[in-house]
C-alpha cells in the first residue's frame, strides 16, 4: 500500500502509544511506502527527517502540492515539478496584484505558492476574480489561511500524478488528513480517513463518499483504522510487523560507555580480568554508584573471537565490592572495533569535535558500521533496564544508541554525557549525517556537557536542523568565568522544546579523585621517586607537560615556544627543563605517527641547540607512566604546562593543583584558555596556544611570578578542584537528571 498522509494532526498526531504502533509498522513493513502530503514548505518538513523516532517518507510533497521531491535524495521529482513551475506567474507578479487586497503575508519557507492570513470575509470576489486573472487557484481553509497556487495544482492532483508516475493502482492508496486543504485528495480515486477532531468543513464534504472513513480515534489511531477497516494489509494484520518488544530486565542503572570497567588478557592461557591500569578517574567514579548494592549494568563492546571460546555476554565485575553489578557485553569482531573506534570515530568525529573539520574523513561504509554498532549497544541495552530505568550513555562513540533505544524502549530515562568538546554550528555541520546525530541527541531526556560554551554550541547546532524553542536559560557566574577565557559564557541555555519533546541541558565539569592522588602520595615508591627527582634537578626549575599523543594537545606549539623563551632569556639556559610526557595511541591508529616524528625532531633540535654539559633542555618521553609515577611528577614540577588547542575539559591539570594541594606545594598552572577546564579553574595563568609568544610569555611570567601570589592562586585552584571532584560530578549529573529518584536513594543508603 502507499500510505499519504498529512502531518500536523494528522500523521504527528494521536497518543504516543498509537504514534509508536504506526511508525514501527511503517518502518518494518515491507510493502508500505509513505508519502508526506503538507502544506508546509519544504524547509520546515526537513527537520521531520531528522527525527529518529518518525519514519522516512519515499516522497514528500509539499506547499499544498505545489512541490514533490524525493524524499531521500531531496531532489525534484521531474517532470512532475517541471509541469507545476510551468504554472506559475512567480512571487513578485502575484505579490503586486493582490497589494491592494492588504492581506497579511505569512512569514513561511514557500515555494510556487503564495500564503496569507485573513478572515473568511476578506475572502471576496474581487479578491476570486483577482487570483484567477493571474491564472491561479484560490484555497481557503481553517477559516484563516488563504494559499493561492499554480491552477489545477493541489494536494490531490500532484498526490495523483505521482501516484500515475510511480505506476501505483490508486485502490492501493490510503489519504489521511484533518482540515479542508486536504479535501483534494479525497476528490481522487483513493481510499481516504479523516482522523478524529477533522475540521468540520471537511467532515461535511466528504460525509456521502463511500471510500472515506470518518475515525474515532485521532492522528495516527485514525490512520490506524483505517488500514484495519479498509483491510490493506489482509489476513496478517497490523501486528505482523511490530516492533518486536524487548522484555525489561532488572537494571534499574544502565552505564553504557565503549569501555569495560576492567582489562582483559591472556596469562599462561588463562583468560585473566583485573582493573583497569589506565589512570581514567571516569571509571571509578562510575562504579561507586554500584558500591551501595545498587542493582545495575554496565554496557560496553568486548572482542567476539572464537579462539578465545564461547563468548560471555554477562561478566561479575567485581563480586565483593560491587555484587549487583554486571558486565553485559556487546560481541563486536576486531574489525568492527577497529572501524567503529579507533578509524571512524578517531578519523571522522575526533578531529571534527576538536574544530579540525579539514583533518575528518568521512566515509559512508564506516558510517554504516558506526550505526550497526551504536543498534547493537541499544539492543543489549533495552535488554538490561528495568522498567523506567535510567541509561546512562557516554560520549561520542555512541551518538546513534538514543535513537535505537527511543524506539525499543520508550518507557526508559536516557540521559548523555559528551566527555569531548562539542563544537559550534559553523564546524558540526561539516558532518555528512549531522541530521541524523542530532535527531538522535534530542531523543535523551538529558545531555549535559563539561562547560555552558559546549551547551550552547550544542543549541546553536540543533537551530540548524529543527525548530527550537529554548524553555530555561541561567547565569553561568559564579560557578564558571564568563568573558575571562575563549570558552567563556554569560548565560547559557538549560532547557530546550523541539516538538513536543523537552530536553534538559546542564554543564559538570568531571571532576577529579582526590583519594586516588591521596594514596599515590603515601606510597614509598613515590616518596622515593619524589627525593630522586628533587636531588637530580637540584638547582633548576621544572616544567611539566603531559598529554596524550595528539594533534589537538598543542605540543609542538609548545616545543617551539620553549625554544623561543630559550632563545630570548638566555639566563633561564641551564636553569630550566622541560619535561614532556606524551602517551602514544595505539599501533592501529596510523594518523599519529608523522605527528610523534615531527615531536621527536622538535625536540632533537632543541636539545642539539641548547645542551650543556650536565643539563638537557628537554627530556621526551613516548610512554605512558604508571599514575603513582607520573604523581611524583606533579608532585615536584614548578610550573605545569598545559595548551591544548582545544580540549572538552583536561584533568591532567586537575591531578596537578590536586597533587600540590595535597603535598603542600605552590606550583603554578599555565592553562591554554581553550582547555573546557579554563573556565572552571579561577587561579589558572591562561594562555593562547594558537599565539606562540603569548604561549612563551605566559610561561615566563609563570616561573617569575612571586612566592606569596603563587601560593594564593594554588590555594584558590585547589579549592576548585577539592570541592567539585569526581563524585560531586557523577552525584550532580544524576541529580540532574531524576532529582526525586536520586535524593530517595541517597537516603536509602
Amino acid at each position: 500500500m502507499l500510505l499519504a498522509t498529512d502531518l500536523d494532526g494528522t500523521f504527528l498526531g494521536g497518543s504516543p502509544e498509537d504514534r509508536q504502533r504506526l511508525y514501527q509498522l511503517v518502518s518494518r513493513h515491507p510493502d508500505i511506502r509513505l508519502v508526506f502530503v503538507t502544506g508546509r514548505g519544504l524547509e520546515s518538513v526537513l527537520p521531520l527527517l531528522s527525527d529518529p523516532a518518525i519514519p522516512t517518507p519515499d516522497f514528500i510533497i509539499c506547499d499544498v502540492g505545489a512541490t514533490v521531491v524525493d524524499a531521500h535524495t531531496l531532489q525534484p521529482v521531474q517532470p512532475l515539478q517541471a509541469e507545476i513551475g510551468e504554472h506559475w506567474p512567480g512571487d513578485p507578479v502575484i505579490a503586486a496584484a493582490l497589494e491592494t487586497f492588504g492581506l497579511q503575508r505569512q512569514d513561511v519557507p514557500q515555494e510556487r505558492r503564495y500564503s496569507y492570513f485573513c478572515g473568511e470575509a476578506e475572502v471576496s470576489d474581487e479578491l476570486k476574480k483577482a487570483v484567477a486573472d493571474l491564472g491561479c487557484d484560490l484555497l481557503y481553509s481553517a477559516g484563516l489561511y488563504l494559499d493561492i497556487l499554480p491552477r489545477g495544482v493541489n494536494k490531490g492532483t500532484t498526490l495523483m500524478r505521482l501516484v500515475e508516475h510511480l505506476g501505483v493502482d490508486p485502490q492501493r492508496v490510503l489519504v489521511a488528513g484533518d482540515t479542508l486543504n486536504d479535501l483534494a485528495m479525497y476528490e481522487q480515486p483513493f481510499k481516504g480517513v479523516c482522523v478524529a477532531d477533522s475540521e468540520a468543513k471537511l467532515l461535511d464534504a466528504t460525509r456521502n463518499n463511500t471510500l472515506v472513513l470518518h475515525a474515532g480515534a485521532r492522528g495516527c489511531g485514525g490512520i490506524l483504522e483505517a488500514i484495519t477497516h479498509f483491510g490493506f494489509l489482509g489476513n496478517e494484520g497490523i501486528d505482523a510487523h511490530a516492533n518486536p518488544s524487548h522484555e525489561a530486565g532488572k537494571s534499574d542503572l544502565v552505564i553504557v560507555y565503549h569501555r569495560l570497567p576492567y582489562e582483559e588478557f591472556f596469562e599462561n592461557g588463562k583468560l585473566v580480568r583485573r582493573s583497569p591500569s589506565s589512570p581514567n578517574g571516569i571509571l571509578p567514579t562510575l562504579l561507586s554508584f554500584f558500591a551501595d548494592g545498587r542493582r545495575g549494568a554496565w554496557v560496553a563492546w568486548a572482542v567476539d573471537d572464537p579462539k578465545r571460546g564461547p563468548f560471555e555476554l554477562h561478566t561479575p565485575v567485581d563480586a565483593k565490592r560491587y555484587p549487583r553489578l554486571t558486565a553485559a557485553r556487546v560481541p563486536l569482531s576486531k574489525q568492527d572495533v577497529d572501524v567503529f573506534y579507533r578509524h571512524f570515530s578517531k578519523e571522522a568525529f575526533w578531529p571534527m569535535l576538536h574544530t579540525f573539520w579539514e583533518r575528518a574523513r568521512f566515509r559512508e561504509d564506516h558510517w554504516q558500521i558506526f550505526c550497526r554498532v551504536n543498534r547493537a549497544f541499544a539492543e543489549r541495552t533495552a535488554s538490561e533496564a528495568a522498567e523506567g530505568a535510567v541509561v546512562w550513555l557516554h560520549d561520542y562513540n555512541l551518538w546513534m544508541v538514543p535513537a535505537y533505544l527511543r524506539e525499543l524502549r520508550p518507557d526508559l530515562k536516557i540521559a548523555f554525557f559528551h566527555h569531548t568538546y562539542f563544537p559550534s554550528a559553523d564546524v558540526f555541520n561539516v558532518v555528512p549525517w549531522r541530521r541524523a546525530i542530532i535527531g538522535s541527541l534530542l531523543q535523551c531526556d538529558y545531555v549535559g556537557f563539561h562547560i555552558p560554551r559546549q551547551v550552547e554550541n550544542f543549541v546553536d547546532v540543533v537551530r540548524g536542523a529543527a525548530p527550537v524553542r529554548v524553555v530555561e536559560r541561567q547565569s553561568c557566574a559564579p560557578r564558571f568565568v564568563t568573558y575571562g577565557c575563549a570558552v567563556g559564557l554569560e548565560h547559557y541555555t538549560t532547557e530546550i522544546a523541539v516538538g513536543d519533546r523537552h530536553i534538559r541541558l546542564g554543564a559538570h565539569p568531571v571532576g577529579m579523585d582526590m583519594d586516588r592522588v591521596a594514596e599515590s602520595l603515601a606510597r614509598q615508591d613515590v616518596q622515593k621517586r619524589m627525593a630522586e627527582l628533587r636531588a637530580s634537578l637540584k638547582g633548576q626549575r621544572l616544567i611539566l607537560s603531559i598529554e596524550r599523543l595528539d594533534y589537538t594537545k598543542g605540543t609542538l606549539e609548545k616545543l617551539g615556544a620553549f625554544e623561543q623563551l630559550l632563545v630570548e632569556h638566555p639566563e633561564l639556559v641551564g636553569k630550566v627543563t622541560l619535561i614532556t610526557v606524551c602517551v602514544p595511541a595505539a599501533k592501529e591508529m596510523t594518523v599519529y605517527r608523522q605527528l610523534q616524528r615531527n615531536i621527536e625532531e622538535a625536540v632533537g633540535r632543541i636539545n642539539g641547540r641548547f645542551s650543556r654539559v650536565g643539563w638537557t633542555p628537554v627530556q621526551f618521553f613516548a610512554r605512558a607512566l604508571p599514575f603513582h609515577e607520573v604523581v611524583s611528577y606533579y608532585a615536584m614540577a614548578d610550573l605545569m604546562w598545559i595548551t591544548p588547542l582545544r580540549d572538552g575539559l583536561n584533568l591532567v591539570c586537575k591531578e596537578y593543583v590536586a597533587t600540590q594541594g595535597l603535598s603542600g606545594g605552590r606550583g603554578v598552572l599555565v592553562l591554554s584558555e581553550f582547555a573546557g577546564a579554563a573556565a572552571e579553574l579561577k587561579g589558572a595563568i591562561l594562555t593562547n596556544p594558537h599565539d606562540i609568544e603569548d604561549l612563551k610569555n605566559a610561561c615566563y611570567i609563570g616561573l617569575n611570578i612571586g612566592q606569596a601570589e603563587a601560593e594564593a592562586r594554588l590555594r584558590q585552584l585547589f579549592d576548585i578542584v577539592r570541592h567539585y571532584d569526581n563524585r560531586r560530578w557523577g552525584e550532580d549529573f544524576l541529580e540532574a537528571v531524576s532529582p526525586s529518584e536520586t535524593a530517595a536513594h541517597a537516603a536509602s543508603a
